[in-house]
């Protein structure tokens, strides 16, 4: 039985050829998914450990948590903290460290690096062993930097050069005076480090005399559990917390892992889809090989082969293709982790250099994978195949599915069809993340459950298409009859097609909705102009406002002033504006009392007013940042959205009570509204600042719906790979089917059907099966779409579902054009027979 496995294998290695395409693009996506995240995530690792060479014990301050009146907060690392650092016994040597968001302008103006790795810091003394520098000297007052040398490379700066920058929103142009090295990840991975001497660093940061954390490094001998020790009994306790640089290695090690896990497991959730649909391909394959074979294996039955030899003998034809697909996708997938690797360097994003990592675990998980998917899905047709009898095989008895089976089939669809609607309809009314798991459950429940009912539904949905064939004559409606011929494997081959496509239109459609949500939104809340902030998201200077304020064509400014308070024993943030002119930069209902900002008079968004029991001409406690108190009074409640919520203030009431005013960004009114003239006014007045964001309302629903974009169009990279699976899939149910009819296409042929109407044929067979995986993969898209809007509209007021005809047009194109390739080489193969010869074959 082995040996005639293997014979079966080598005898039908042009029919195998597409199970095994189908099985090695999975693994290919598989192995190059974890080829690719663990070369990235230990090249991140190794970087980011050689961070921790120049230091044996980091001692951070410790938050202290509010308490009655009294708001959090992060107590000061003083020198005199790094004076005892240093004095403690076993300890080498202490540094102040002070870091914090630096933008630095190439020689074009641009930011170089994005937002969050550009970084500031401070270089200590006259000689920094976390820094060694290659050019220049130490850096000297608020006129002096030091770059790093990848930076420098990068952009072409070195020292003498005067380069603009920005720390918190005013522009400053110091000049470099040294080049160093450093194994910073950020600076690895795209970003800069820019180094101030440490009083510079602590002025523009707005750490005056503190730091962010102490690095103590060790005397030769002593271990890094001891040192800790020793620092835990010299420095005051509830103040600081001490971490081995160890500890700290692994902490970053998890982090890195834990960011880089997302990326992979969403990677190989569309490897799965890619496998799972090649799995109804193989199940096709082995279907039609073990059908064609029927004879044969009843042969082996009546000389004595056991049902059970005759399902290994299948299954080691599959174990065989198996390994062949999953060793050649292997190799795929190391080339497409080293791929991808360099597809993120030719889009700019730069990641430390190292090794291509090829584990153990990925070799293991691509050989498992392609071996038991191949297997699993050829178990069914040879166990299918082991229980006909001898006799009923060698007599085709067995040929139909009895109508038994076909109402079996049927119901058990119907009901787990019946089963997913129910439970993607009841998680729509629940909210938010409680509703997701549920969500995922019913969508599961109903393809499994359409596909089931696929070869029910082929013969209404390919009899539709009746009418349009009719114009073909007979090659159309030979078409129409032979995609109905056997349902089974039509369904199959329609429903790779189908989730793919489910996918796609579902993800369209959400991100559609999204976009449109994002846009009533900003147009709801916003009637300001223009809304400045920082690139990363970080503080603007208190300067900015006012310089904003001075620009040509500005009618109305208002900083956004952000700041914890504590209101009946729980921390809330309070949201200083300018109460004069926040009416004529925002658009929110009021739902009680009136819209009125100023002295002691407040508005609130529903939420919070509901949760504290609020109303219009409520009055309420708070305690300020410094401690004090003051009795507000709720002048309106109005409907908050995720742009502006919670409790708005007068600035004139916060900011006194702020020990560093800063704002989360500005808002700005134009005489004459949005313009290019007047963005280049703003811009002056900030001195082109490359650290600052002048962004309109078109602006801001972009930039939030550029993430869905970003995901979207990687998603319809990804799923791709599935629609190339189906194409495979769907030649190879072209090619074997018309092996199968080999007589009958001869047959056709001499009563005179010519070359071009069997290949028009087999194209149009081709064509209505593609189209019926494209209609019902659109259709549940749409349904899932609609779904997940519905969820997601529990939480985003301004949801509205949006269907994107052209879009969903294209899909049900791009499906047409798959069955129009998919049937170049079978309707080929099929014109080309010789007529005689098929009408002889058996």
């Amino acid at each position: 039985m082995f040996r005639t496995a293997l014979r079966n294998v080598l005898a039908h290695k042009a029919r195998l050829l597409m199970t095994v395409l189908a099985v090695m693009l999975g693994v290919a996506f598989v192995s190059g998914t974890l080829v690719f995240t663990n070369t990235i995530s230990g090249a991140l690792q190794n970087s980011s450990a050689k961070g921790f060479d120049h230091v044996d014990v980091a001692v951070t301050p410790e938050f202290q948590e509010a308490e009655g009146d009294k708001v959090g907060e992060q107590p000061e690392l003083t020198q005199a903290l790094v004076e005892d650092s240093a004095r403690v016994p076993g300890a080498a040597s202490a540094i102040g460290v002070v870091s914090g968001f630096t933008a630095v302008a190439d020689k074009d103006g641009d930011l170089i690096g994005d937002g969050w790795s550009t970084k500031g810091g401070n270089y200590w003394g006259e000689k920094d062993p976390r820094y060694p520098l290659t050019d220049g000297r130490a850096p000297k007052g608020e006129g002096e930097i030091l770059i790093d040398s990848k930076t420098a490379e990068r952009t072409g700066y070195g020292v003498g050069d005067t380069v603009r920058m920005s720390v918190d929103g005013p522009v400053i142009t110091p000049k470099v005076v040294g080049v160093f090295t450093t194994d910073d990840g950020g600076v690895a991975a795209g970003g800069s480090l820019t180094l101030f001497d440490t009083a510079t660093a602590q002025k523009l940061f707005g750490k005056a005399g503190a730091y962010d954390e102490i690095d103590v490094k060790a005397k030769d001998g002593v271990t890094q559990a001891a040192l800790k020790a020793e620092l835990d009994k010299a420095l005051p306790k509830g103040l600081v917390e001490t971490t081995t640089a160890q500890e700290l290695a692994d902490d970053q090690a998890e982090a890195i892992a834990s960011s880089m896990s997302g990326m992979k497991q969403g990677l190989l959730v569309f490897a799965g889809i890619a496998l799972f649909v090649g799995t109804f391909i193989i199940a096709n394959t082995f279907t039609m090989l073990v059908a064609q074979r029927t004879k044969e294996l009843a042969l082996m039955r009546a000389v004595g082969a056991s049902r059970r030899q005759v399902t290994r003998s299948v299954l080691i034809e599959a174990f065989v293709v198996g390994v062949v697909a999953a060793v050649t996708g292997l190799l795929a997938g190391i080339g497409i982790g080293a791929g991808m690797r360099a597809l993120m360097g030719s889009m700019g994003e730069v990641v430390p250099d190292g090794p291509l990592v090829v584990s153990s675990g990925t070799i293991v998980a691509a050989l498992a994978v392609g071996v038991l998917v191949t297997m699993l899905a050829a178990w069914l047709p040879g166990r299918r195949a082991a229980k006909i009898p001898p006799v009923a095989a060698m007599s085709s008895v067995h040929a139909k599915a009895t109508t038994k089976s076909l109402v079996l089939r049927n119901t058990l669809g119907a009901l787990v069809s019946a089963a997913g609607i129910a439970v993607v309809l009841a998680a729509t009314t629940m909210g938010g993340t409680d509703g997701q798991a549920p969500m995922g459950l019913g969508a599961v429940l109903l393809i499994i459950g359409v596909f089931i009912l696929t070869p029910l539904l082929s013969r209404p949905l390919i009899a539709a298409a009746a009418p349009v064939l009719r114009v073909f004559g007979v090659s159309g409606k030979l078409a129409r009859q032979n995609s109905v011929r056997n349902p089974r494997r039509t369904a199959a081959t329609a429903s790779a097609l189908m989730i793919g496509l489910t996918l796609i239109t579902g993800m369209t459609v959400m991100a559609g909705s999204l976009q449109k949500s994002i846009d009533k939104m900003a147009s709801a809340a916003i009637e300001a102009d223009y809304v400045v902030s920082m690139a990363n998201g970080n503080w603007l200077s208190p300067d900015v406002g006012e310089k904003l304020g001075e620009a040509d064509g500005v009618t109305a400014v208002s900083p956004l002033r952000n700041s914890p308070a504590r209101i009946g024993g729980d921390t809330e943030y309070l949201t200083g504006v300018n109460g004069s002119t926040i009416t004529e930069l925002t658009d929110l209902k009021v739902e009680q009392g009136a819209f009125e900002v100023g002295g002691t008079k407040v508005v609130v968004d529903g939420d919070t007013a509901k949760e504290n029991g609020w109303k219009a001409g409520s009055d309420f406690t708070v305690a300020y940042e410094d401690g004090e108190k003051q009795r507000l009074t709720v002048a309106g409640v109005y409907e908050g959205n995720d742009m502006l919520r919670g409790i708005m203030l007068d600035n004139s009431v916060l900011t006194p009570h702020l020990t560093d005013p800063v704002d989360m960004q500005v808002m700005v009114k134009m005489t004459d509204g949005a313009s290019a003239a007047a963005k280049d006014s703003l811009q002056k007045a900030l001195d082109t600042n490359p650290a600052i964001k002048i962004q309109d309302k078109k602006d801001i629903s972009n930039e939030i719906a550029k993430m869905f974009t970003l995901m979207l169009n990687m998603l319809y990279g990804l799923l791709a790979m599935a629609v190339i699976v189906a194409v495979l899939g769907v030649i190879n149910t072209l090619a074997m089917s018309v092996f199968e009819r080999s007589q009958e296409i001869g047959m056709l042929r001499a009563i005179g059907l010519d070359r071009k109407g069997i290949k028009r044929m087999v194209r149009l067979e081709s064509l209505v099966i593609s189209l019926f995986g494209g209609v019902l993969g659109i259709g549940l898209g749409v349904f899932f779409g609609w779904a997940a809007g519905e969820l997601m509209g529990s939480t985003i007021a301004t949801y509205e579902l949006v269907l994107p005809w052209g879009r969903m047009g294209v899909f049900l194109l791009l499906a047409a054009v798959v069955g129009v390739l998919a049937a170049l080489w079978p309707a080929r193969r099929a014109a080309r027979l010789n007529m005689l010869q098929a009408i002889k074959a058996e």
